[in-house]
């Protein structure tokens, strides 16, 4: 059996991989293990999003937690961030989400973060999961559940003071994916001023994700143009992260909007290092206009976990991805799509510019993925024949464009990025090189 543990925390599909007896002994576990480094019973805050199961796996959770003599503040509905926000603002010992982000209704999941706000590093979960093979044994001190006090820190009113500016004037389709902002983000856009449009923000516990949402931007993107509006975002489920649609209905990812931030914060003063942090998938756009600026780049493994690794080790300020995860350092501790929101589209405000002429910053260049099913993919590394189709598309591509080749952690794949200065020239040697891994991997 694999680790219990994947680069987001715990997932699979409700009642199969993710049971509620699951849930039970990693809540019984988590509360021991947290509970080994302080003098006092843990304490949590927990929310989840919208799914059906998402009540199921609460109850079976807080079981676990009180039975061990955990205490749990329940926050209801809310988005991943808003839980990382709480768990920092009521001074508790953790955090903990059910959800399944962007994945469809059927799966769900569940994550912790420590109580500075971030997720818990791998040790620890490595922890919980060999306390959760032992037997488990109840307290005569059970926890208790209790409500969100009535001082707790407003996580919109935190996200409406990251804006640079206010928004009125501003018209913008904002894309809930039936999911964990479905309230909370029109409020944010209607809080900072803007006419905000509300689309699948009826969520009714089967149609989170379901042809809406971040992982489909191009619904949002056609909205915006129906509705004559100047901007659209987009959320995933649980909200930590969101794209874009301009004025004229372009898709505008998250590489986009990490250039456009950090001209921004190096010209405040506020980039750290004159530092960016983006992920090995990130457009060679990105690096070219960064450079343009002044501005170095590290790379960083895909997942908006390494991406924060990264940007901790390296003190800096601004880190995200292509997919939306964007961290802005000083304001959050994990990817945000509410913040996003409400720094990009004030950028835009505090220009004077439509979202088109802010996403110009960068040129996105032209980008090939290719998905090669292999029977062998453990023999990648060692594959002279893939690497050397792999250098000379380089050598002919040269510095305008690149290639990417890496297998799957998780599936019999071998994935394939070729960005080159045209689309033609990136499909003709990313399937060059497709072909060469499926002959020597079959």
């Amino acid at each position: 059996m694999g680790r219990l543990f994947g680069t987001d925390g715990v997932r699979g599909r409700f009642g199969d991989e993710l049971t509620t007896d699951l849930a039970r002994d990693l809540g019984r576990a988590a509360v021991l293990v947290l509970a080994r480094s302080g003098t006092e019973a843990p304490m949590f805050v927990l929310g989840r999003d919208t799914r059906a199961s998402g009540e199921l796996l609460q109850a079976a959770l807080v079981e676990g937690m009180v039975g061990a003599g955990g205490n749990v503040v329940l926050a209801g509905v809310v988005p991943t961030p808003a839980i990382a926000f709480l768990t920092t603002g009521l001074s508790v010992g953790s955090g903990v989400v059910i959800s399944a982000s962007h994945n469809p209704p059927q799966d769900n999941g569940i994550k912790l973060f420590g109580p500075r706000g971030f997720k818990l590093s791998d040790a620890l979960e490595d922890e919980i999961e060999a306390e959760m093979a032992r037997e488990g044994a109840g307290t005569d001190r059970p926890g208790r559940v209790l409500e969100m006090p009535v001082d707790a820190p407003s996580y919109v009113d935190h996200v409406v003071g990251t804006a640079e500016a206010r928004l009125e004037g501003m018209k913008v389709v904002v894309d809930c994916a039936n999911g964990a902002a479905s309230q909370l983000g029109p409020e944010a856009l209607r809080r900072l001023g803007a006419e905000g449009i509300a689309i699948h923000a009826e969520p009714d516990g089967t149609n989170i994700n379901v042809g809406c949402g971040a992982t489909v931007p191009e619904v949002v993107a056609e909205a915006v143009v129906a509705h004559g509006a100047d901007a659209g975002v987009t959320f995933d489920g649980d909200a930590d992260r969101a794209l874009f649609a301009d004025e004229g209905g372009n898709v505008i990812d998250g590489d986009q909007v990490l250039a456009a931030c950090a001209i921004r914060l190096k010209e405040t003063g506020a980039l750290a290092g004159g530092t960016l942090v983006a992920t090995l998938m990130s457009n060679l756009g990105l690096h070219r206009a960064m450079g343009e600026h002044g501005i170095s780049v590290i790379s960083a493994p895909v997942g908006d976990r390494y991406v924060l690794e990264q940007m901790l080790e390296h003190d800096v300020a601004l880190g995200g991805e292509q997919s939306g995860h964007v961290i802005f350092r000083d304001h959050a501790t994990t990817g945000d799509g509410l913040i996003t929101t409400a720094r990009y589209l004030s950028l835009a405000a505090v220009r004077g510019v439509k979202l088109s002429e802010l996403a110009a910053v960068m040129r996105r260049f032209p980008q090939i993925l290719v998905n090669v099913e292999v029977a062998h993919r453990e023999r990648l590394e060692d594959a002279k024949d893939i690497w050397d189709a792999v250098q000379a598309a380089e050598d002919e591509l040269g510095s305008d464009g690149r290639v990417l080749v890496r297998a799957s952690g998780t599936e019999p794949l071998v994935r394939v990025m070729v960005e080159a200065e045209t689309e033609d020239l990136a499909r003709r040697h990313a399937h060059a090189v497709a072909e060469r891994i499926a002959a020597v991997l079959a």
